[in-house]
């Protein structure tokens, strides 16, 4: 029980008053209230239904026609407000389900977007795997989970409060007696009914313990196994080169073995918690005729009284043994299910406000002035775990100035580079870059996002930002004309073209964008060198006033620009014009 406590209680606090308190508060709290409002008059009509069966069967009884025909005529009733009440019930819930995981997942995306969070998840803190998972179907699996098992126990207390009161009147007091002494219990069908529900939640708790961990790890191994897929589906022709078929396979494996045991373990749960759960209800299905049998052939009750007594103790013990109910389920509202998918959110939240911490406490300080330099001041870069790649950094680039980046593998360069675009925050030391300039940094391999050719050439921007002559102009240009006819289609570009092609199109990405300063990151390493002069000829004709900054390893760059940064194995650096 200990599992379900303060701590289980306070992280769903945590994940859901955001949403309670939002811009759509109100009109949650309606569905809400709604839906509360059907569960109760459910409870009512059942309670009704309840009374009316006593009258029904001591017609029956009886031999009564008459009497039973009349009662008959009701169940129609009961049946129609029965549906009515259920279907309305679920279609609310329904759509406060949903109106509830699009606020959490617009929440949770923007958390993930901002401050670059998905980026320094990757390098600073990998606790919170798969975070595409739990953003998609742990907060599915939360609202949920919560709205069903919340409401159901809602509907637990108001059974238990209204039957309780009817099955202690119908049971009567049980006449025990100890020796010479009689003992007179009354309302005994209550408390049978107590000790016996709270005797079963507490086997299923110490029987099915375990199964909070392993619900939680089976989201993780489900994940990480769909990841590894994605991945081979996204290297594809690098597996393909390497003829790592076979690794691959080894690698899904391994990570289908994991599931594959963690289901046995759940499996092997599950049988021990059934043996609890299943005896509870076979007996409680008998249980109440076996007790009330006695009175009935005594003539104390008549066929009604009995049927009625089995039904109401029947809600009192659904009601009592809410726990063993939904403990573990085939299904997705399960508390054990909940409290693993409670525990890897709150995980997740946690770890993205430590990642944001770092990021607003980063040493690295990069501001934003008037004055159109790129200055670098006292800059140290360092590795997450502390190593030093470059000590005391200090350069000034004006507008239109031309600087190349050299040294050996792994000393820094692209580093830097991150430092410069301001998203690396490890180290110390100022850098000022202009403001209300355009930027733009190209990595070695340029992200080319989903959507047509058109979307990937002006990507950040919209769709209509350039017209098609200047598109076709720049591909031109940039020797993509063979693509011109292809604005239009929807492809996956970035398996579709070759590293080279990716990379002629960002140069058009340049071209369409024009901006002020241009971060290249080996940006033209896959390219044939007649290819890499082209384009910073483009560079030079076209953008004559844009401050460029690239990274190589080719001596054919240096004629492209004035100056050079050598940067040494030891942190050291030096720059000559």
């Amino acid at each position: 029980m200990q599992k379900f406590g303060a701590s289980f209680l306070k992280g769903i606090w945590k994940l859901s008053q955001g949403y309670w308190h939002s811009e759509e508060k109100w009109y949650a709290r309606m569905l809400l209230s709604s839906i509360v409002g059907l569960q109760l008059l459910d409870v009512f009509v059942l309670v009704k239904y309840n009374t009316w069966q006593n009258a029904f069967y001591n017609t029956i009884q009886n031999l009564d026609k008459t009497g039973f025909l009349t009662y008959l005529g009701y169940w129609p009733v009961f049946t129609v407000v029965f549906l009515v009440i259920e279907i309305y019930k679920l279609y609310l819930l329904q759509l406060l389900e949903i109106k509830w995981r699009s606020w959490l997942t617009d929440h949770y995306l923007t958390d993930w977007l901002q401050k670059r969070t998905y980026y320094l998840l990757q390098i600073v803190d990998t606790s919170a795997d798969n975070p595409d998972q739990r953003i998609s179907e742990d907060l599915r699996l939360f609202v949920s989970s919560t709205l069903n098992l919340s409401l159901g126990f809602l509907r637990a207390v108001v059974s238990l409060c209204s039957f309780v009161v009817i099955l202690w009147n119908l049971s009567g007091s049980m006449e025990i007696i100890l020796g010479e002494q009689q003992f007179s219990i009354p309302g005994y069908m209550v408390w049978i009914g107590i000790v016996y529900a709270f005797a079963g939640s507490f086997l299923t708790a110490i029987v099915g313990n375990s199964l909070v961990g392993l619900d939680y790890a089976k989201q993780r191994y489900e994940a990480d196994f769909r990841f590894s897929m994605i991945r081979l589906r996204e290297n594809s022709e690098g597996v393909a080169f390497y003829h790592g078929e076979q690794r691959e396979q080894a690698n899904f494996n391994h990570c289908f073995t994991k599931i594959i045991d963690n289901f046995r373990g759940i499996m092997a749960c599950q049988k021990n918690l059934s043996w609890v759960t299943l005896l509870h209800w076979r007996l409680t299905f008998i249980f109440p005729y076996l007790v009330c049998a006695p009175h009935l052939f005594s003539g104390q009750m008549q066929l009604g009284g009995l049927m009625q007594t089995a039904s109401a103790f029947t809600q009192v013990e659904l009601a009592l043994s809410f726990f063993i109910r939904n403990y573990f389920s085939l299904t997705d509202a399960s508390l054990a299910q909940l409290q693993a998918v409670v525990n890897r959110l709150t995980n997740f939240i946690d770890t993205m406000n430590r990642i944001q911490g770092v990021a607003e406490k980063k040493s690295i300080k990069v501001n934003y002035t008037e004055e159109q330099t790129v200055t670098v001041a006292g800059l140290d870069v360092r590795l997450p775990d502390g190593k030093l790649l470059l000590t005391n950094l200090g350069i000034q680039i004006h507008a239109g100035d031309t600087l190349l980046i050299t040294g050996y593998s792994g000393c820094g360069k692209s580093t830097l580079m991150r430092a410069l675009a301001g998203i690396w925050p490890f180290g110390q030391g100022t850098i000022n870059m202009p403001q209300n300039q355009r930027v733009l940094f190209l990595p070695q391999r340029p992200y080319l996002p989903l959507g047509t050719l058109r979307e990937v050439l002006v990507y950040p921007e919209a769709a209509d930002a350039s017209s098609d002559e200047k598109l076709r102009e720049f591909m031109s240009l940039c020797k993509l004309e063979y693509l011109a006819d292809q604005l239009d289609n929807t492809e996956n570009w970035s398996q579709m073209l070759s590293l080279g092609e990716q990379q002629k199109v960002a140069f058009a990405r340049v071209m369409l964008q024009r901006p002020q300063w241009l971060f290249l990151d080996e940006a033209t390493s896959a390219l044939d060198e007649s290819t890499e002069q082209l384009m910073y000829k483009l560079l030079q004709e076209h953008l004559e006033d844009t401050a460029v900054i690239s990274i190589g390893h080719r001596g054919t760059l240096d004629k492209y620009h004035k100056m050079k940064l050598s940067i040494g194995n030891t942190g050291s650096w030096q720059i000559a014009a």
